[in-house]
C-alpha cells in the first residue's frame, strides 16, 4: 500500500470509530485526534497480509474501550461509575508550565500563536511523540524529555519561554 492509502484508511477508520466512543469531556474532534495517534502507533504491529482496516477498527475499538475502562470507572463494584473531569487532570508533565502560563498571560502571549510557531517548526521525526503529549498519552520519559526539550528550544528562538 501507498502511504496515502494507508492514510485513507487510517481516516476511515477513525471517522467510523470515534463517533461510538464519545464520552464525558471529550469532543468527537479530541476523540479523532487520539485515535489517528492509536492508529499511526499501531502500523508497528501490522502484519502484511491480513486486511488494514479490520486490523485498525479493531485494535482502535480495544484501545479505546480500555481508555474508558482505565479513566472513567472505579475497580470497586459498590461505587457508581467516576467520571473524570478534564479539570481532574494533573498538570504535571504539560509542556508549558503554570508559572510560564502566569507569566505568559501577564505579557498577554498568544497561546495559539505558541503552537502555531511549534506546529510549523517541530521536525517530523518528533511529530507523533508531540502529539501523543499534547493528547495525554504515554510517551516514554526518554522520548517525552527529548520532545519537551525540542519544543522548549522552538519556544525559547521564538521569544515565547
Amino acid at each position: 500500500m501507498t502511504e496515502e492509502q494507508v492514510m485513507d484508511t487510517i481516516m476511515l477508520v477513525v471517522n467510523r470509530t470515534a463517533a461510538k466512543y464519545t464520552f464525558y469531556g471529550y469532543t468527537v474532534d479530541d476523540i479523532k485526534q487520539e485515535s489517528f495517534i492509536i492508529c499511526m502507533d499501531a502500523l508497528d504491529r501490522y502484519q502484511e497480509g491480513r486486511p488494514l482496516e479490520n486490523f485498525l477498527a479493531v485494535h482502535l475499538s480495544n484501545r479505546l474501550k480500555n481508555f474508558v475502562r482505565d479513566n472513567h470507572f472505579n475497580k470497586n463494584e459498590e461505587e457508581k461509575a467516576k467520571v473524570l473531569m478534564p479539570g481532574q487532570l494533573s498538570n504535571d508533565n504539560t509542556i508549558i508550565s503554570p508559572q510560564s502560563l502566569q507569566a505568559n498571560h501577564q505579557n498577554k502571549i498568544d497561546t495559539k500563536e505558541m503552537q502555531r510557531i511549534v506546529n510549523n517548526k517541530l521536525p517530523s521525526e518528533y511529530r507523533v511523540d508531540y502529539l501523543k503529549i499534547v493528547n495525554d498519552v504515554y510517551v516514554p520519559k526518554k522520548q517525552r524529555e527529548e520532545v519537551l526539550q525540542y519544543v522548549y528550544q522552538i519556544l525559547e528562538e521564538h521569544g515565547h519561554a
